[in-house]
């Protein structure tokens, strides 16, 4: 769902890691490796030729279709948690189980089965709250 009224937008998904968070919008419509595409001593995405390469991953909402790549990224997003790197909540359009384990095991608010619009829609830049208790995403500001 995305509303328009008013100026406000909205999608609406299905809250799975609780949590609120609010945060500029990193947005890719391509997949993230967490193992290997993120560099874990600085939340830095390192993916060659990725569209977020060089982009910082801390207190930021992650927009993306779905993580890709080892298991062992779940770690990695759990290791950049607790060391504050992690992004502040991550939204997707279909979850991939390494994204889901490291939101569980790091605390990350996680919204899943937004609309793919939302990736197109949502600009980086914007400042976007994300309501995991409801599964909702709002656009607070472009």
């Amino acid at each position: 769902m995305s509303e328009r009224s008013s100026g406000t937008v909205m999608f609406q998904g299905k809250g799975i890691v609780k949590g609120y968070f609010r945060g500029e919008a990193l947005v890719t419509n391509k997949p993230i490796s967490f193992l290997g595409g993120v560099d874990p001593s600085t939340g830095i995405i390192l993916e060659k030729n990725h569209d977020l390469e060089g982009a910082t991953l801390a207190g930021r909402v992650l927009l993306m279709p779905h993580g890709k790549g080892s298991t062992v990224g779940s770690y990695v997003l759990y290791s950049l948690a607790k060391r504050k790197l992690a992004p502040g909540a991550i939204v997707t359009v279909k979850v991939d189980l390494m994204t889901l384990t490291g939101c569980v095991i790091g605390e990350i608010p996680l919204v899943d089965r937004v609309p793919e619009k939302a990736l197109s829609t949502i600009r980086n830049g914007d400042i976007v709250e994300v309501d995991a208790f409801r599964g909702l995403i709002k656009v607070i500001s472009r």
